[in-house]
């Protein structure tokens, strides 16, 4: 196991990368999701989503995911790549008062707050790897 103090610009980019990509999947599912109608049976929903570009779009993103997710942590512990990239709580919260009109009300304020606190103290502890080869 090696103990790195800095981090690299491939982790950081695919620590933002994740962050991205779970921000834009959804917000996208939800904005995909109110576009149904409402009553619908779930032949009838399974139906409507085939039909829709959107969803499919979803689908190829959250498969983008994956693979980004599985390269972040090829290069830092989850215990350190989960706790940053809950950031995306924090962006779909501000995506979807932005994008989609959403109200964030003072208790959800102090969450946010509560979360950017919690990812700057994980942000400062040594980014942990495995390049050895060996496994858990």
């Amino acid at each position: 196991m090696i103990i790195d103090t800095r981090i690299s610009y491939r982790l950081i980019i695919g620590l933002a990368s994740a962050i991205l990509l779970d921000t834009v999947v959804q917000i996208l599912w939800k904005s995909a999701a109110l576009s149904l109608e409402s009553g619908l049976s779930l032949g009838g929903t399974l139906q409507a989503i085939l039909h829709r570009p959107v969803f499919l779009a979803v689908g190829a993103l959250m498969i983008c995911q994956l693979g980004n997710w599985l390269k972040v942590l090829a290069h830092a512990d989850l215990s350190y790549a989960q706790p940053i990239t809950s950031l995306s709580y924090v962006t779909v919260c501000l995506g979807s008062t932005l994008i989609l009109g959403e109200h964030i009300d003072p208790v959800q304020m102090l969450g946010i707050g509560c979360i950017l606190a919690g990812v700057w103290l994980v942000s400062r502890t040594a980014v942990t790897s495995m390049t050895d080869g060996s496994r858990i």
